[in-house]
């Protein structure tokens, strides 16, 4: 009786072993230590916002990013070109969003950083957004026409004093970071220099290189192309290293300007709100794309070195550089509300 009462008990549970364990191997790899609602996700394709048309560098990081984390993910990211308003348009439709992890935006250091300090927009970069991750960045370079008699940051200084009020450069408008990298600079060397702003980098920097003006601060892909053909020279560069692609210009934290840094940046934000274990996933994912070696190559065309960070870092990053341009502007009385 009692080998029968043994035998009985332990049919159900091996019927639950049974039941259990090819239940058990349906769980991704990736997601073994998470719960079986976490490893849902995504279970559907993810809207990925650009805020700039179809083409160009920025369309081309995005493109380059999802395509990749796509595959990482097993769920394919839809680009949304979302262009117009200087990024107002997109940012406005990421807030709106529900904060589930199937809408992200790339969001960059125009729609978080210098479109906030000096207009009004109608977001927070801060308080409406989750931050997910860097993606990387490009420093700005400091540049003059090579026709001038500048070989150096000492003689550039020397030029600038020289010749008070009569030298001018050039910007991508009102407001943008080779406007606001360039007020930057003239207030921490007590420099002064005449902003002639234009709609866009190209026509910028024909005038430079036509000698319209005499100086500008654009982003080094811009600049590179110009360099190589000697129309333009570099003075130096902005960050804490000096750039792969101009080992022999200088920073000018290296030159004295201690903590100037000034870069176009990358990154992905969602709606405010996501859930913890959904950022999280998207922040390992993508930081593991960002290893690759064929996209930092690929990167490379737009001169951006990748910068992976925690989504905590991340927002550190954010708030550091709404803060540095908010509080230039006030300096310098740039305020483009109407």
């Amino acid at each position: 009786m009692n080998s029968m009462n043994t035998h009985l008990s332990t049919q159900p549970s091996r019927r639950r072993i049974l039941q259990i364990a090819p239940a058990a191997a349906l769980i991704p790899l990736g997601f073994a230590g998470n719960s079986l609602a976490q490893s849902a996700y995504p279970n559907k394709p993810i809207r990925y916002i650009i805020s700039v048309p179809a083409g160009g560098g920025s369309d081309m990081v995005g493109r380059t990013i999802t395509e990749r984390w796509g595959r990482l993910l097993g769920q394919p990211f839809i680009v949304d070109n979302q262009g117009g308003g200087g990024g107002v348009i997109a940012s406005t439709n990421t807030v709106k969003a529900p904060p589930d992890g199937y809408t992200l935006m790339q969001g960059y250091v125009a729609t978080h950083g210098t479109a906030p300090a000096t207009r009004k927009v109608p977001y927070d970069p801060i308080r409406d957004f989750t931050p997910i991750g860097m993606i990387g960045g490009t420093p700005n370079v400091l540049v003059v026409n090579s026709g001038l008699p500048i070989k150096n940051y000492q003689e550039f200084i020397a030029y600038l004093n020289a010749n008070k009020g009569k030298v001018s450069y050039g910007s991508s408008g009102e407001g943008s970071l080779t406007h606001l990298s360039m007020e930057l600079f003239k207030g921490e060397t007590k420099t002064v220099m005449v902003h002639i702003p234009y709609r866009g980098i190209a026509p910028a920097m024909n005038d430079l290189m036509g000698g319209q003006t005499q100086a500008m601060f654009p982003g080094l892909a811009a600049a590179l192309p110009h360099l190589r053909s000697g129309r333009i020279r570099a003075i130096a560069v902005t960050g804490h290293t000096r750039a792969p692609q101009l080992k022999d210009i200088p920073t000018l934290d290296e030159l004295g300007l201690k903590g100037f840094d000034a870069q176009q940046w990358y990154g992905v934000v969602g709606p405010a709100g996501m859930p913890p274990a959904i950022v999280k996933t998207l922040n390992e994912s993508l930081n593991q794309v960002l290893k690759s070696p064929d996209l930092r190559e690929k990167l490379s065309i737009e001169a951006i070195e990748p910068q992976a960070m925690t989504s905590e870092a991340f927002g550190a990053f954010i708030k550091a550089d709404v803060a540095r341009w908010t509080r230039l502007a006030k300096e310098r009385g740039i305020h483009l509300d109407q």
